[in-house]
């Protein structure tokens, strides 16, 4: 899941986006509103966790630049007011949650897991395929029953390839969904973690490479009678 973070305060916007990383997102940050808007031009995003109060561009008109996309981002407002008066104008303006300041961290992982859901071409809950079934909210992966012990990019890595399959996505693609907008796109980091995926994943390989073009999952092939 791609999640940006606008908020001003550069702070609290490091720790969320640590936080979110940490939690399997990929997450970009936007410190002001016009850098929020040329980020969301560039790149797609699934939930937008947004600061109503921001220099540059004002989150709520950022807001509606967001909700009159065609395929847009799920938008939940953050903000230190908390009066009813505040919330109903924040979703008026399209936002599709709306969480005041100071909030619980692992409130707000629960809500933006929810918005992902809610999104018109979200992901199932349970992703399934060649064996695998992975759950994105329950942070779980099996094969064939057995449990899957998996780094936070190796959960990432697969739940990408489990929701294209059977289709191939590249090496920029899955830097793009699984990492963020700092990856080295001449970096290895995808080889080395595939190959980590795949060694947990066991034998019979389902992890295929189509040199030049990219990796998906694949059912094992039948053995011969």
């Amino acid at each position: 899941m791609r999640v940006l973070v606008v908020e001003d305060a550069r702070s609290l916007a490091d720790v969320l986006a640590e936080g979110l990383s940490d939690q399997g997102m990929a997450v970009d940050v936007a410190y002001d509103g016009l850098e929020a808007a040329a980020k969301l031009d560039l790149n797609a995003y699934e939930v937008v966790v947004l600061d109503r109060d921001l220099p540059g561009l004002h989150g709520d008109t950022l807001c509606q630049m967001i909700t009159d996309r065609d395929d847009r981002a799920m938008v939940i407002m953050l903000t230190a007011a908390d009066s009813p008066v505040d919330r109903v104008t924040g979703l008026t303006l399209g936002a599709d949650d709306y969480l005041a300041k100071p909030f619980h961290f692992p409130e707000l992982v629960l809500r933006i897991r929810s918005l992902a859901r809610r999104r018109p071409s979200a992901r199932p809950r349970t992703l399934r395929a060649a064996g695998i079934e992975l759950d994105p909210a329950r942070r779980t992966a099996t094969r064939d029953g057995r449990h899957l012990d998996l780094s936070v990019k190796e959960f990432a890595l697969l739940e990408a390839l489990l929701h294209a399959a059977p289709a191939l996505l590249s090496a920029e693609d899955l830097l793009e969904q699984v990492w963020d907008e700092h990856a080295n796109p001449l970096t290895n980091t995808v080889t080395v973690t595939i190959g980590r995926l795949r060694r947990k994943l066991g034998e019979p390989p389902i992890i295929t490479t189509t040199p030049g073009a990219g990796y998906r999952i694949a059912p094992p092939p039948v053995p011969e009678s």
